[in-house]
Parts: structure tokens; C-alpha cells; sequence
């Protein structure tokens, strides 16, 4: 199992403007360890509304329990893709009648997502080829 935790804070956080610098190039500082923006923004944008707590749950569920999200690492990339406008959090009542934050992912997220998963793709392509994973073209 892989944890997600506060030591990813070390790794610049992803912005529009990251997002689209990184898909025009080969590779970017933190392009693997950087990744839990850009995971949260996926679920939500897959998913819509959520707190916390669910977003945490389901990238464990869809990795198949590989990574572990901790909230001393999650709270603080939903405070800076908050900040950065590329998600909306509203406080609501949770389904366990509890108050609870929830977020949603904005235009200027998706923007930002789409770039990275662009930058994602072309950088798992290339490791696959450089390993053996993928047949060249």
C-alpha cells in the first residue's frame, strides 16, 4: 500500500498554469509524488460533490486499497485547490448528520485536470516504452 501523506506538501501544488506548462513538456518536477491534486480533482470531477472523508475512500477503492490517503495530506490539497479556485467547498450536512465540507470542482479545475491527465499520459506512455510495458510505435 502506497500512503499519501503530509511529505507530498513538499511538492509544488498544481495550478492552471503548472498543469498546462507540464503537458507542453516531457517531464516536470513531481510528476509521480505530485499527484494527489490532481487525484482529488478526477474523483471529484467523475463524481461531483463530495466532503472529505468520501474522497479519501474512494481513491482507496478505485486504486484497490493500493493508496492510502491521510488526512494530514488531504486537508491541505483541498485548502490549496481551494485557494487556487480550481474547486468550490460549501459547508453541509453529511449523510451521518454531521457538518462537513463539501467540494466540488470548478471550471478552471477541469482546465487544470485535463492538462494534467494529458501530462499523465504522455509520461506513463514514454516509462512504459523506456520498460518494456508498451510496444513502440
Amino acid at each position: 500500500m502506497i500512503y499519501i501523506n503530509h511529505l507530498c506538501n513538499r511538492i509544488a501544488p498544481l495550478t492552471t498554469e503548472r498543469a498546462l506548462a507540464m503537458s507542453k513538456r516531457k517531464s516536470g518536477p513531481g510528476a509521480i509524488y505530485g499527484s494527489l491534486d490532481t487525484l482529488v480533482l478526477r474523483t471529484l470531477d467523475r463524481a461531483g460533490s463530495m466532503h472529505g472523508l468520501e474522497i479519501a475512500r474512494d481513491i482507496e477503492e478505485r486504486s484497490q486499497d493500493v493508496l492510502h490517503v491521510d488526512e494530514g495530506a488531504l486537508y491541505p490539497s483541498l485548502h490549496r485547490l481551494q485557494r487556487r479556485g480550481l474547486i468550490e467547498g460549501e459547508w453541509q450536512i453529511s449523510e451521518k448528520r454531521r457538518r462537513a465540507k463539501f467540494y466540488e470542482i470548478t471550471d478552471e479545475g477541469r482546465e487544470a485536470l485535463r492538462a494534467e491527465v494529458e501530462s499523465w499520459q504522455k509520461h506513463t506512455a514514454a516509462i512504459g516504452r523506456v520498460l518494456g510495458l508498451v510496444e513502440e510505435a
